[in-house]
């Protein structure tokens, strides 16, 4: 393989190790671990990251350059079947880890090997996840841990999980947080499904009973649970929200597809002003990410993220109404509604399920309001919410 100067690094360079790594590993005749685990030796997995997992040390822009160009040989999406890992757990576990859970986690995390899940909501503390409950007591060189979380994407998949518990309940709810790295087969971890109204139940909730896991394997020091989660909220809501297609690519490209199958009497004026209205959306977001992707430095993203995923679930959400707007009756036609587990919680099955999929892009990653809150105060200053509890110990909060 070339060797390259990653002081120097540019975009040429970068496009020329996509290019090698496809002559060397042909998508079409290359295992998908295989062309993974090339791509990840190669640094073109995660460009920013540091040289030896998974990246170059380069600007994150340059990651675009990189899969436009294997996606167009035909090589596999690592987020298809490990969203959360590639997109949330990776970034965090390159910030947050030690040596030794870099050099263990981080390459079958992008192969696909191993799928992450990320253990934050909790029944009670949803958008106020600082106030959560879960605990975990230290005993000797491990920490047992008790609780439940919810709404867990893909945890019935999940090899290893992201867990935020309270180690110290008579400090003020930000400061009482640990984050570890939890093993999803160890004794006391159980997984149930939640049925959605998709039929499918691609989120869970996951009960922790007397669950042992080994100091080693906590995310930074005890009580850095709190910055340790916003690394991982900001990347989620970068991933979520903040990708860059091709112009007039998804939900859009549905949409412009059932106005063209419309019989040519309703393919009025009306409608096409609407649907035009949506695609100038689209690409108004989609140019928006791009320019905050050029903007972006090495590490962990701004408040800015926020942005995209905010207007990602209202775009989604209004595309979709639109498209089963045209489908009339036939919108309401599901076909099968029989429960089942998926590989992924990406990919693209109908309109139906994607009208019902999108009500959920304002709830998961942070709700809608929770983004107002973030733009309205970290980026245009504006004064914070109230909030009674921010120098209170924890164990002191009333609540119900």
């Amino acid at each position: 393989m070339t060797t390259i100067d990653t002081a120097t690094i540019d975009e040429a360079k970068i496009l020329e190790l996509a290019q090698e790594l496809i002559r060397q590993y042909p998508p079409s005749t290359t295992s998908v671990v295989d062309f993974l685990g090339a791509q990840f030796d190669m640094g073109l997995a995660w460009v920013h990251f540091p040289v030896g997992q998974g990246g170059l040390g380069a600007n994150p822009k340059f990651q675009k350059t990189v899969n436009e160009c294997v996606y167009a040989a035909g090589a596999p999406n690592p987020m298809y079947r490990n969203p959360i890992g590639h997109g949330m757990c990776g970034p965090t576990v390159v910030e947050w880890g030690s040596e030794e859970q870099k050099k263990r986690y981080l390459r079958p995390m992008f192969t696909g090997e191993e799928v992450w899940c990320q253990l934050f909501s909790e029944p009670g503390s949803g958008s106020d996840f600082a106030g959560l409950s879960a605990k975990g007591e230290k005993d000797g060189d491990e920490w047992i841990c008790n609780g439940q979380k919810v709404w867990t994407t893909l945890a019935h998949l999940s090899r290893f999980g992201l867990l935020v518990v309270r180690t110290d309940a008579e400090a003020v709810k930000h400061a009482g947080l640990t984050a570890f790295v939890v093993d999803m087969q160890a004794p006391g971890v159980e997984v149930r499904p939640l049925r959605q109204m998709t039929g499918e139940a691609e989120f869970n909730e996951v009960y922790f009973t007397d669950v042992r896991i080994a100091e080693a394997e906590m995310l930074g020091n005890p009580g850095d649970g709190w910055r340790v989660s916003l690394t991982t909220l900001m990347n989620e809501r970068v991933s979520i929200g903040g990708s860059i297609p091709q112009q007039g690519s998804g939900s859009i490209a549905i949409a412009v597809k059932e106005w063209k199958a419309l019989p040519e009497d309703r393919r009025d004026a009306s409608t096409r002003d609407e649907l035009m209205k949506l695609w100038i959306r689209a690409e108004v977001h989609r140019l928006t990410n791009i320019r905050a992707n050029a903007q972006r430095r090495m590490g962990a993203p701004g408040p800015e993220g926020s942005i995209g995923k905010m207007e990602s679930a209202n775009l989604n959400k209004d595309v979709y109404a639109f498209a089963i707007g045209l489908m009339g009756a036939d919108g309401m036609l599901y076909g099968s509604y029989e429960m089942v587990r998926p590989e992924t919680a990406m990919g693209y099955d109908g309109v139906q399920k994607a009208f019902l999929r999108s009500r959920a892009n304002s709830i998961e990653g942070g709700t809608t309001e929770v983004m107002k809150n973030i733009l309205g105060e970290r980026i245009l200053g504006l004064p914070g919410d109230v909030r009674v509890d921010r120098e209170v110990a924890w164990n002191k909060v009333p609540r119900n």
